[in-house]
């Protein structure tokens, strides 16, 4: 999702690997409000649905669970939107009230965690997609298979995907009039980018910046890498998984899908890699884009809207951003990342996981199904602060009056461009991400420290793959 994608991030850190003893020293004093005891009528026998606060507000609790209640009055449902940082954060959080006795029975969980959550505390959905094929076709029908593939964990799926976000590229439509610039096509080239970048510069003032990223996994470097036909960690797919895919997709759609995506061997040090460094290094020594920051761009839809940056990655989750902040329907649009190598491009995307703990397996297989209905995300995503996993949601009607006017963007990233997949987002994600935005940092201080820090990226990627998460 997800910026909130959602925005997206560190269970690991908290108890994966000997850590949860510091983390629970330090909420002795939330203790109630973490572990959900001073929720009232928390052990009334309701099903808990766990989900990030900022993503989940008020109304979408409502729909939820008012929707819920229609369709099955018998199952009692409380969702609990926790209130978190970002998706490190709201993890390090269940992970808590895992350890206290008080789980939910289900989560919300980003790409970030998926796998992560498959390894040590989620229950895999095989047994439950099998019995309710028939029900689930249209859902399936409906949904991209990489999404689903992103799901996935050693042959299992363990989560229903409801929405995504694809690293896209955003543009301010008055930055590019303004550098007498057209609307790049589809199949633009980073030489195109670097030259619009440019041109976006000659034409503004001082405080302008062409081109504005975050220091993260999603929508930092990550995008890059895919262009230029890499990645950070070596990927490659687990077996298994044609019981799902010979029963729910065409022969087209489902060749070369497996069990689930697997994430090995740093190469931090490979040279496309250092590459796409060095081409970031000599964009920031040109004056074209900024130094990467840290946190999740929300800041950025200010600056962004009032054209002082021209382009940035981002996915759907930000037309309904720039809507909110009173951004007009043509004053920005979408294209797909440019090709390098490659058009790869790179999403987070996020559902419900069911916990082992859970003694509520079949009301929450329930509810996992219940959202993933069409009907529910119609309701749940009205202003468009996502991306639904479901095709037949785009549509012309949807982003009319919202914008972009290249909407269909957002789900053709995954249609045309079928290779398209998930950041890399191992058990171990935490520990990756943490390497990833310090050494970051370091390696675009300067071009000459470009190589020595990719080095010490590798040595402590090396480190986290090397822990049982």
């Amino acid at each position: 999702m997800t910026d909130s994608h959602l925005t997206r991030r560190t269970l690991l850190r908290y108890g994966a690997y000997g850590a949860g003893a510091a983390a629970l020293a330090g909420t002795a004093a939330s203790w109630d409000r973490l572990t959900g005891a001073d929720i009232p009528g928390r052990d009334d026998g309701s099903l808990v649905v766990a989900t990030l606060g900022p993503a989940y507000g008020p109304a979408a609790i409502r729909t939820l669970t008012e929707g819920f209640r229609q369709v099955h009055p018998d199952i009692k449902l409380r969702i609990n939107a926790v209130q978190a940082v970002d998706w490190s954060d709201f993890f390090a959080k269940i992970l808590t009230q895992v350890a206290a006795g008080t789980a939910p029975d289900l989560v919300y969980v980003a790409t970030e965690g998926v796998q992560l959550f498959a390894q040590r505390l989620g229950v895999a959905l095989d047994k439950w997609v099998r019995r309710d094929a028939a029900e689930l076709k249209e859902y399936f029908a409906d949904v991209h298979p990489s999404l689903v593939e992103s799901m996935m964990y050693e042959g299992g799926l363990y989560q229903l995907p409801v929405e995504f976000n694809a690293a896209d590229i955003y543009l301010n439509t008055q930055v590019l009039q303004r550098a007498g610039a057209d609307f790049p096509p589809a199949d633009w080239t980073r030489d195109d980018f670097t030259a619009l970048l440019r041109d976006m510069k000659k034409a503004s003032g001082a405080r302008f910046t062409p081109y504005f990223w975050t220091n993260r996994l999603w929508g930092g470097v990550v995008p890059w890498l895919f262009a230029n036909g890499t990645n950070l960690l070596a990927e490659s797919k687990a077996p298994g998984g044609s019981w799902l895919w010979d029963s729910f997709y065409p022969a087209a759609q489902r060749r070369g899908r497996g069990g689930g995506f697997r994430w090995t061997a740093p190469q931090a040090t490979h040279d496309r890699v250092e590459e796409v460094y060095d081409y970031l290094a000599d964009l920031i020594q040109e004056g074209l884009c900024t130094r990467p920051e840290g946190g999740n761009g929300q800041n950025l839809i200010g600056v962004f809207s009032t054209g002082r940056v021209g382009v940035t990655p981002a996915g759907g989750f930000w037309a309904g951003g720039l809507h909110l902040a009173g951004m007009q329907s043509d004053g920005f649009d979408v294209q797909y990342f440019p090709r390098w190598r490659a058009q790869r491009m790179q999403y987070g995307a996020a559902g419900y996981a069911l916990l082992r703990t859970s003694k509520k397996q079949e009301e929450a297989w329930e509810f996992i199904k219940y959202a993933a209905r069409r009907d529910t995300l119609m309701r749940l995503f009205e202003t468009n602060q996502t991306t639904p996993a479901r095709r037949s949601m785009l549509t012309a009607d949807r982003y009319r009056e919202m914008g972009p006017a290249h909407w269909q963007v957002f789900y053709d990233t995954l249609d045309k461009f079928p290779d398209t997949g998930p950041m890399p987002a191992p058990p171990q994600y935490a520990e990756v991400e943490q390497a990833l935005v310090k050494h970051t940092g370091t390696a675009l201080a300067s071009p000459r420290s470009v190589r020595p820090a990719l080095r010490r990226m590798q040595g402590d990627l090396e480190k986290a793959m090397e822990r049982d998460a």
